[in-house]
């Protein structure tokens, strides 16, 4: 877009509009990194957490590591087992038993990505998120999910069961 600005009453009127949108900009940038560090958990995040570590302690504590370290924005985070084994003092056939459990139980999306053991762990935004409000459109849950041709259908499968326990839990919240 080209604005002309070719007296200098609209030089410096234009000047001033640069200086305003700098400015918002600044007070954006600012606002972001007050939130740095912070992860808020929802009642129904709460919920879950108390609910991990009362059937699967730890499951709720590899949790609770995954929430801490999610990408804001996002609601995931791409780790390997053997890191999570690492962190949780435990073997990779432990991590790979807790996480599986996690997904059955909707706490968790994975979604593998490759050899390795790598995998991206999703949470819930209505359960734990780490951004503003607004960006919750981006999250995990909510955004085009791109996978092979060959794994489309499981990753379609689960994220439809995550969504639907997601929408029986919003319709139990609204009764």
């Amino acid at each position: 877009m080209e604005i002309s600005v070719a007296t200098p009453e609209e030089r410096i009127k234009r000047f001033m509009q640069l200086i305003e949108e700098r400015m918002q900009e600044n007070e954006e940038i600012a606002n972001k990194k007050k939130n740095k560090g912070f992860t808020q958990v929802y009642s129904s995040g709460f919920k879950r957490i108390a609910e991990l570590f009362s059937k699967y302690p730890l499951a709720g504590r590899l949790y609770l590591f995954l929430a801490e370290h999610i990408e804001p924005g996002t609601g995931a985070v791409v780790v390997s087992q053997e890191l999570l084994a690492e962190e949780m003092e435990v073997t990779t056939r432990t991590i790979r038993t807790a996480t599986k459990w996690l997904e059955d139980n909707s706490a968790i999306l994975r979604i593998r990505l490759g050899a390795g053991g790598i995998y991206a762990y999703c949470l819930d935004p209505n359960e734990v998120w780490k951004s503003w409000n607004t960006s919750k459109k981006y999250a995990a849950f909510n955004t085009k999910t791109l996978a092979r041709h060959k794994d489309n259908g499981d990753i379609k499968r689960r994220l439809m069961v995550m969504l639907k326990s997601e929408e029986s839990q919003d319709s139990k919240n609204n009764t």
